[in-house]
């Protein structure tokens, strides 16, 4: 296929390098989504799965952190300790109670 870009206006090249550029992205994507699938399907035939071989994370459960502060106004808020301190602990602070005060 030959084009004789000499005779192209600056918008026109303009937009052929935008579809250029498309095109080598999506060959580029398929290629690589083909190179996964066999390489998937080499992993299965072995008796694994790609990620334990290769060694990709499991995501670990976090549990939940315990409360060590309450609110002395009304027990039911609680804080952590982690993260922005709430303003009722701020204000019990500011009103002369200490930190030990405000423990679980």
């Amino acid at each position: 296929m030959k084009m004789d870009l000499d005779s192209l206006s600056l918008k026109d090249l303009k937009d052929l390098a935008k579809k250029v550029e498309a095109r080598i992205s999506d060959f580029e994507d398929r290629k690589k989504a083909e190179a996964l699938a066999a390489v998937e399907a080499k992993a299965k035939s072995l008796g694994f799965t790609l990620s334990s071989l290769v060694g990709a994370p499991v995501a670990k459960k976090r549990k939940s952190a315990k409360a060590k502060y309450a609110n002395p106004a009304n027990r039911s808020e609680t804080w952590t300790g982690r993260g922005r301190k709430p303003r009722w602990f701020v204000a019990a602070l500011e009103s002369g109670k200490s930190i030990d005060d405000l423990a679980i």
